[in-house]
């Protein structure tokens, strides 16, 4: 299912391009055409009129993937973390999708494709369909289009879905509320201890995985985490964050990850967290749905006059902002 095209069916050439025929391509992307489930992606990335079509169509497949995401600072090596995980999990018979969060370009909007060429090795593979995504000036390490994304992989028939975000700090969470698990990579030499210790980075971790552990101090950097892990209130049978150590670049402590993985995995469901995890996700993708089409009715109403007449009477101080704002709710919903 790479996104190759020499691995695309060739009955699929030509119309899936610019098709917004939507059952079509969702039943050529569940037969492992990588040219429909590149048009899909982009409707999604695009907002089109489609959506809510692309959305119903998916739904009888959601929750069949295991999503993983992979964060940390830039430099760690998630790219190449990512690109060894795939091949792992190819070795196990799963069909993986990769969505790589790109910084993006401040001229076209559009994704950098940096960790896309770092993952050569699996462009030939029709079992991996690798896509980089532009982050478009959204903050949390995603794009705002990456759980609509995560979706169109699993509709594609993905076992797995790798999501990578693009280089974060230590209040740029956002990959926590999407994945299954969450892997935080850190690296010696780079502060990441340090950073370990403050709240928002340490919270979401499922399995910190201590990259380029060949370094001088990864020592150290293990026993800070595991220290603060250890500071940490957990009640009976919660899970207690794995640490695990790795040389993304030559291929070590791969396997190791890999079953830090599936252990969180069995955990999840032996806990019903799996099922409350996904539940959240799907309360906030309604949420920010529901939100995005309140803002576009609030903007279309700066065109009129309901706005502007309200905002006049709150600047004149003949009324306030929070009855501006319920009188501006009744409007919206009437």
């Amino acid at each position: 299912m790479s996104e190759t095209v020499e691995n695309a069916p060739a009955a699929a050439t030509g119309p899936v391009r610019r098709s917004r025929d939507v059952p079509l391509l969702v039943e050529r992307a569940r037969a492992g055409d990588p040219r429909a489930v590149a048009r899909l992606i982009t409707l999604v990335e695009s907002g089109d009129e489609v959506l809510p079509q692309v959305a119903a169509a998916l739904a009888p497949y959601a929750g069949q993937a295991q999503v993983v995401g992979l964060t940390g600072s830039p430099g760690v090596g998630k790219s190449t973390t990512t690109n060894e995980l795939v091949r792992a999990l190819r070795a196990r018979g799963h069909r993986v999708g990769v969505l790589a969060v790109d910084p993006s370009s401040p001229f076209t909007g559009g994704a950098i494709l940096g960790d896309r060429v770092r993952m050569q090795d699996h462009a030939t593979d029709p079992g991996v369909y690798i896509r980089s995504m532009s982050s478009r000036g959204h903050l949390g390490g995603l794009s705002a289009a990456t759980p609509q994304a995560v979706r169109v992989l699993e509709g594609a028939g993905c076992d797995v879905v790798l999501v990578e975000t693009v280089g974060v700090g230590q209040a740029e969470v956002e990959v926590a509320s999407l994945a299954d698990t969450t892997l935080v990579l850190l690296a010696p030499g780079m502060g990441d201890a340090i950073q370990a210790v403050k709240a928002g980075i340490l919270e979401i971790a499922d399995v910190f995985v201590v990259n380029k552990a060949d370094r001088d101090g990864a020592d150290a950097t293990v026993r800070d985490i595991q220290g603060m892990i250890a500071l940490g209130e957990r009640g009976p049978g919660e899970w207690r964050p794995q640490v695990v150590r790795a040389v993304a670049a030559r291929g070590e402590g791969i396997d190791d990850i890999a079953a830090a993985i599936d252990k969180h995995r069995e955990w999840l469901e032996r806990h019903d967290e799996l099922r409350r995890r996904r539940e959240a996700r799907a309360a906030a993708e309604v949420e920010a749905i529901a939100l995005g089409t309140l803002r576009d009715r609030i903007g279309s109403l700066r065109d009129g006059t309901q706005l502007p007449t309200l905002a006049a009477k709150v600047a004149e101080g003949a009324i306030d902002p929070y009855a501006a704002a319920d009188e501006l709710l009744a409007q919206l919903a009437s």
